[in-house]
């Protein structure tokens, strides 16, 4: 699994830039105001093999370390430059790792292999109206009738929400006290009855479909019950830090596309009789962004490569929640610098710095926000 070399991750890059090149970039600006790209863009992924890359051959997926998957994910970002197509084109890899993991084999069978070939949408659903962070304290209950349980409440800010055929969702099974315990996992279908979607306006990632999701009476199959009943709240944390992981190489590949962006801007506009790359103002503005970039390179790598090691003790978990503020804290930035080199045209959409900041906020708040990142990181620190 691990014998990848560098040319295989210069393959992926190539073919990752390509891939931008033809399928996303001519189309994004109409997927932006259309609030969604076409389905067939999942098909597309999955005859690559990206759709499946990190999942089991039995379960139609292609075996591949971090390493491999960061590659990916960087490099479609930096040359898509759209976190709406990143965030809803690989929503299942925040989806499934639980069902992988822990899901019965019937199970992982039934809902995997649709996925991974592009067939099926897979979601996650954890985040509610009351609550973000603190996922012990969930409030939409799954009540145990029979062989089945019926579900009653209410998610927020799901990506995919609208159009998912899968759902994994977080629900309490026990006492309504807070406790970790009371907490259970179920995949639900997307046409289940008593399932009702609403599209939300974001602010950015506008063609990716963000739902608020109402459960009203939904009765699922005891079977989709993920790993043990009152277990669930382990399976979130876990699943937190593969999301984190992929949350920090986007963000690395945005300020990336801004740093492009910038740089061929200040070598083709001409301020006062030299192009803006000759002055002195607007080269440390684009060192400043490079130096960021590449720490921010070196730390995923480090990251990636313990993981693929297996070293995932609590430091790893605490290097992941300061990799993901760094990282985004490093769009943060880029995004800002380039928007200022571009100046008027910065502030144009159809700029890729534009749309980038526009996005910086979700990724600083996705996956556990800044503050949290940092309080989780010094108790696994033992601050």
């Amino acid at each position: 699994m691990h014998g990848f070399t560098p040319a295989d991750i210069a393959a992926i890059e190539d073919a990752a830039r390509r891939f931008a090149a033809s399928e996303v970039r001519p189309y994004l600006e109409d997927w932006e105001e259309a609030g969604e790209f076409p389905r067939a863009l999942y098909g597309k992924l999955a005859e690559l093999g990206w759709l499946g890359m990190g999942y089991p051959e039995e379960l139609g997926g292609t075996p591949a370390p971090w390493a491999l998957r960061i590659a990916l994910s960087v490099t479609l970002s930096r040359h898509t430059g759209s976190g709406g197509v990143m965030a809803g084109a690989f929503s299942h890899s925040i989806g499934l790792p639980p069902i992988l993991h822990h899901g019965s084999a019937e199970l992982r069978q039934r809902v995997i292999p649709d996925v991974l070939a592009g067939r099926k949408i897979a979601a996650l659903a954890i985040t509610e109206p009351g609550g973000g962070s603190d996922v012990a304290t969930l409030r939409t209950t799954a009540r145990r009738d029979g062989d089945s349980y019926v579900i009653d409440g209410e998610k927020v800010f799901i990506t995919s929400g609208m159009r998912a055929d899968w759902i994994t969702v977080a629900v309490r099974t026990g006492a309504d006290d807070g406790g970790a315990g009371a907490v259970s996992l179920l995949a639900v279908p997307g046409d289940a009855p008593g399932l009702s979607r609403a599209r939300l306006k974001k602010m950015g990632w506008l063609c990716s479909d963000t739902a608020h999701l109402r459960f009203d009476g939904v009765r699922v199959p005891a079977a989709n019950l993920i790993g043990e009943e009152g277990k669930g709240l382990r399976i979130v944390m876990a699943n937190f830090n593969g999301e984190r992981m992929s949350l920090a190489a986007m963000a690395l590949g945005m300020a990336e596309c801004c740093y492009d962006e910038a740089l061929a801007w200040a070598r083709e506009r001409k301020t006062f009789g030299a192009a803006l790359v000759h002055h002195q103002v607007v080269r440390h503005k684009l060192v400043d962004m490079k130096m960021r970039i590449e720490s921010t390179r070196a730390w995923l790598n480090a990251v990636a490569g313990r993981a693929d090691r297996q070293q995932t003790g609590p430091d790893w978990v605490a290097d992941v929640c300061m990799l993901k503020n760094h990282a985004t804290q490093t769009m943060q930035f880029c995004a800002d610098q380039a928007v200022q080199t571009l100046g008027g045209m910065g502030y144009m959409r159809g700029m890729a710095s534009e749309r980038i900041y526009r996005e910086v906020k979700v990724c600083m708040i996705g996956g556990g926000a800044e503050e949290i990142m940092k309080e989780l990181a010094a108790r696994q620190l033992g601050i």
